[in-house]
């Protein structure tokens, strides 16, 4: 029944993101529930719907209808709780709710126990607990580490950056790093560093500092040992679990 969820999710994707130009989002945002957009919108979803369903589609009637319903509510209540300030959130948000009703029309229709039970197995908390130590818990050792170095960034700063970018590239190549280990491809690692080397190399070029390329070069090297760590431990626990 996997391939049931998949079909659904097929149809969420079309609907969502292929076939809703920026038009329609600007006009459903400017006008909400009275926006002729928001109703051409569900029909796409209906459409996508019947497609990917094709002659399953009687067996599943009522989920059908759960689906629709429920992404028009959805949809209607995150255009009138939308501000710019919230747009972000309110996207993450809406998606989540249609995966989750996506979910439990599937395990309406599927024989699976439907619990946190069934989610919380020892693979899944020792994956967990190292993703988190890969992103969050690293991010602080990153910043106790490198704290030893007031670095005067000074010159660095009067460049324009986005903020907190480096935060989030720290947790990202992280991520990454922790992602190709326990799949066993060990390969992206060299790559990832490769690439970031690369696009560092202007910047450190141009700053012509050692303590810069030596901050930098530290910061790097923890931050994917850390990442390399987590991996391991994920891949020794989940074989000894």
């Amino acid at each position: 029944m996997m391939l049931f969820f998949v079909k659904l999710l097929l149809a969420h994707f079309i609907g969502d993101f292929l076939f809703q130009p920026k038009k329609w989002v600007t006009h459903k945002l400017d006008k909400k529930h009275k926006s002729k957009f928001l109703y051409y919108h569900i029909l796409v979803h209906f459409v996508a719907l019947v497609m990917v369903l094709k002659a399953d589609f009687a067996s599943y009637w009522l989920g059908f209808i759960i689906i629709i319903v429920s992404h028009y509510s959805i949809d209607v209540i995150k255009l009138h709780l939308n501000t710019p300030k919230n747009t972000r959130l309110l996207f993450f948000i809406d998606q989540m709710a249609h995966l989750l009703v996506l979910f439990l029309v599937t395990a309406y229709y599927t024989t699976y126990p439907l619990g946190l039970g069934a989610l919380v197995t020892p693979k899944t908390i020792i994956f967990l607990t190292f993703l988190l130590f890969a992103t969050s818990v690293a991010s602080v050792f990153m910043k106790i580490i490198i704290s030893k170095w007031n670095l005067d960034t000074a010159d660095e700063d009067s460049i324009d950056s986005l903020e907190h970018a480096g935060a989030y590239i720290g947790v990202l190549e992280r991520l990454f790093v922790f992602l190709f280990i326990i799949t066993d491809h060990w390969e992206g690692v060299g790559f990832l560093m490769a690439a970031k080397s690369i696009f560092r190399f202007g910047d450190l070029s141009k700053a012509k500092d050692r303590k810069l390329t030596e901050y930098v070069l530290i910061g790097t090297l923890v931050s994917f040992m850390l990442a390399i760590i987590a991996g391991l431990c994920y891949l020794y626990f989940t074989n000894n679990v």
